[in-house]
């Protein structure tokens, strides 16, 4: 079994940049011209002070969700296959297990977990210890990476930058990662760091360019996996994707005095192509819809979390269905996880392959198309400044771009009418 990367093991294992290196980078003074000038920004900062203060017993109105989207967890796990992407990269027998793994569960509920991915367990705890560092820091310090309206990238409390009610729990830190062929866009994370929080993170940034470029090999070996458990050939999505970028972001759910009203991240499907989730330690949160129930997803040791998101739903013609998830979180305990969701290219045309296509899901005719081509950057632009994504995010965005066809029908629709899914963010 691969090593954990979710608990450090000590000596040699440690990455460079560790809580220690957190402490000493991350934990700057703050002068009087960091602070907040806008006077919106100033409240919404204060309102979340006083939010996360572990003296409160009562949540303020707009963290309390309606109580269709908080509805009791289950106790029963989430039937979730663990796949060997190492040995399906070997081929063979191991290739065919994960094609069959990956197709039973992307067919079902959208979610699976992956070994043998090859991350470093000393890079997954830097990257798992640096996120805690940071959130960490005094909110003014936070606050220089706020998050700019549309915009992706960002520090956001609560997202009260975007919404005023059904807030999520919840503090986040997302910023690009793209793949390209010149030296300066393998620092791109770096110098996103260096650029809004100062040269002191640049050691945080190299950590998380790091384990970005690993996420991005990850993911794309999983599109082997799934191009061949679809019957489109191992290198079709692998390609498709080859030049695309990624939104990382790391997640921090702070305890709640309330945790039955409140939701770390509302139910919702990604509507990226697919999210690669690191958990940290033994704190489970993450929830999948599945019969009827909102089953957790705990952490495995040495596992990733991937679910398939509403861009694949739509490369796949529907074969596939996007995973409807929540988070929820604790009264006393806190947790962190760091998400990497793979997107296409911005302008790359998003359109299920002809292969797929050409002989029909039941091998007689070719299949009718069920969404209307559409570009990365549309996605994005809907999500971020029309819509608050949800279980019906791919039907909406296909209306939105005014070609949805009539038998368009959301991957996620058999759920719908067991959960009124309220809205959240990528």
């Amino acid at each position: 079994m691969p090593e954990n990367p979710h608990h450090s093991s000590g000596g040699s294992d440690h990455h460079p940049v560790g809580m220690d290196v957190a402490r000493r980078v991350l934990l700057p003074v703050v002068s009087p011209a960091d602070a907040d000038a806008d006077g919106k920004n100033a409240a919404a900062a204060a309102a979340i002070d006083l939010c996360w203060d572990q003296h409160q017993q009562k949540i303020p109105d707009p963290f309390v969700w309606p109580q269709s989207d908080a509805l009791a967890s289950s106790e029963r796990e989430l039937d979730a296959p663990v796949v060997d992407v190492g040995a399906a990269m070997r081929g063979g027998a191991g290739m065919r297990r994960a094609a069959e793994q990956v197709a039973a569960a992307c067919a079902s509920h959208g979610l699976f977990q992956v070994t043998g991915h090859g991350l470093d367990p000393a890079l997954a705890r830097a990257a798992l210890d640096g996120a805690a560092g940071f959130f960490r820091l005094p909110l003014a310090t936070k606050q220089r990476a706020r998050r700019a309206p549309g915009n992706l990238a960002g520090y956001a409390a609560a997202h009260v930058d975007r919404f005023t009610d059904n807030l999520p729990w919840k503090e986040t830190l997302s910023f690009a990662h793209r793949t390209t062929s010149s030296a300066a866009g393998s620092r791109v994370v770096v110098d996103y760091f260096t650029s809004v929080l100062g040269s002191d993170f640049e050691p945080l940034g190299a950590v998380y360019q790091d384990y970005c470029e690993v996420m991005k090999r990850v993911s794309l070996e999983i599109m082997e996996v799934i191009g061949v458990s679809l019957g489109v050939g191992q290198s079709c999505y692998r390609d498709f994707f080859a030049d695309g970028g990624a939104i990382m972001r790391c997640n921090y759910y702070p305890p709640c005095p309330e945790p039955e009203r409140a939701l770390g991240t509302g139910p919702h499907c990604d509507p990226s192509a697919l999210t690669l989730l690191l958990q940290d330690g033994a704190v489970d949160g993450l929830q999948v819809l599945a019969g009827g129930e909102w089953r957790p997803v705990r952490p495995r040791p040495g596992a990733l979390v991937v679910n398939i998101g509403d861009t694949f739903v739509a490369l796949s013609n529907g074969r596939y269905r996007s995973c409807l998830h929540r988070a929820v979180v604790h009264r006393e305990r806190e947790r962190r996880s760091l998400a990497f969701f793979l997107c296409p290219r911005d302008d790359r045309v998003v359109r299920p392959p002809p292969r797929l296509l050409a002989a029909g899901a039941s091998g007689q005719e070719e299949e009718a198309r069920r969404y209307p081509d559409f570009t990365w950057a549309d996605m994005a632009r809907f999500t971020q400044r029309h819509y608050r994504a949800d279980a019906r995010t791919l039907d909406a965005f296909a209306r939105w771009l005014g070609a949805a066809p009539t038998t368009c029908a959301s991957a996620t629709s058999a759920s719908q009418s067991q959960d009124k899914a309220a809205q959240e963010t990528v």
